[in-house]
């Protein structure tokens, strides 16, 4: 199995990171040809999701957050900025994993799909992620 963990600096905001290219480039590290490629944020604040990016939707989506999970003080969660309590609930919603298949050493997403780091903690500006190559 190869396995690598990225840090990836989201900043002081929420974001959507693509991550795709990130993992095109371990696939190659990696000499893959067949298996699965796992992504793992080990955090509890942030989440992974397959989406179709720069056309708006995640733009759309960190807006679908914000009305679901309000940045105010509704939560039991209260150290860190106002309203953090909602980014410990975020990975129910998105989950810190994603596995995707890879076929001839090329990820196996859809024309629009991508891999991206969804962070809306606004007190830690830089997350890892690890990613492992199983071949199959």
């Amino acid at each position: 199995m190869y396995s690598t963990e990225l840090d990836i600096r989201t900043g002081d905001h929420a974001v959507v990171r693509d991550l795709t290219r990130d993992c095109e480039r371990a696939l190659r590290e990696a000499g893959a040809v067949d298996g699965l490629l796992h992504v793992w944020v080990p955090h509890a604040t942030a989440g992974l999701a397959v989406l179709e990016t720069g056309a708006g939707s995640d733009e759309d989506l960190l807006a679908a957050l914000d009305e679901l999970l309000p940045r105010d003080d509704r939560w039991r969660h209260r150290h860190g900025s106002p309203g953090h309590g909602r980014d410990h609930v975020l990975p129910a919603f998105l989950p810190p994993y994603a596995t995707v298949p890879v076929l001839g050493g090329v990820l196996a997403l859809g024309t629009w799909q991508s891999v991206c780091l969804v962070d809306t903690n606004i007190d830690n500006p830089v997350r890892s992620v690890r990613l492992s190559f199983l071949a199959g």
